[in-house]
């Protein structure tokens, strides 16, 4: 078991998560695993950005269970968009875990789901004709990238339990990865955290949230 892996609950949409020992904290919300992912980063995100004359770029921090991975893929197939995926995680879930969530059976991508939990770290994997998938095993303030994403998947936990990935540090290097009028979206809409993201530069679309909250956010480049 990982250092942050712990118990897989169901959550009120049956769909699984995972509560971190480590900080004590699920992965997503209780009131919806997959509505939450379907609502903060695939509707808000990524179908904000679909244009099958090109490949959209997105950047997750926090690969974590590997659903919002999973449900841009099936986004993928189901629009022919042709996507780039990169994942950034510290301290990934053990694939004996991984197993038991049934995410990939759910979507109808259940060796696909497979795919994304083994396929070795910090290599580039196509696994469809649209779709390639890299995920690195390392901490988010190590990105180097600019102007390279056109979506940001910002996951972490929230600010109570990692302070420091919510800072004007982090969302400075977010802002420079981002592309032009390129976007990020959390579930988190917490006041410091907007004020944060606003002093790098991004502009706040407050929209309503998934089950349980009020509110998320949208912040453009």
């Amino acid at each position: 078991m990982s250092k942050e892996a712990s118990s897989i609950i169901e959550t009120e949409d049956g769909s699984q998560t995972l509560i971190s020992s480590e900080f004590n904290e699920r992965y997503h919300s209780i009131h919806g695993a997959r509505t939450e992912s379907e609502v903060v980063f695939i509707n808000a995100g990524l179908l904000e950005k679909l244009d099958s004359d090109s490949t959209i770029h997105v950047l997750e921090m926090g690969f974590g269970t590997g659903l919002n991975a999973l449900l841009t893929l099936k986004e993928s197939i189901n629009t022919n968009q042709s996507i780039f995926y990169v994942g950034y995680e510290k301290f990934p879930v053990e694939l004996n875990q991984a197993k038991h969530f049934r995410y990939g059976n759910e979507l109808d991508l259940a060796d696909s789901f497979q795919d994304l939990h083994e396929l070795p770290w910090d290599q580039q994997h196509q696994l469809t004709p649209l779709f390639t998938f890299e995920k690195r095993r390392e901490d988010i303030h190590m990105i180097t990238e600019s102007n390279r994403f056109d979506v940001i998947y910002f996951d972490a936990f929230a600010p109570a339990a990692q302070e420091e990935l919510w800072t004007i540090d982090l969302f400075q290097k977010m802002h420079s990865a981002l592309k032009a009028d390129g976007i990020l979206v959390t579930y988190c809409a917490k006041g410091q955290v907007k004020r944060n993201l606003k002093e790098v530069g991004f502009s706040i679309e407050p929209l309503p949230g998934p089950p349980g909250k009020r509110e998320m956010t949208r912040a453009r480049k």
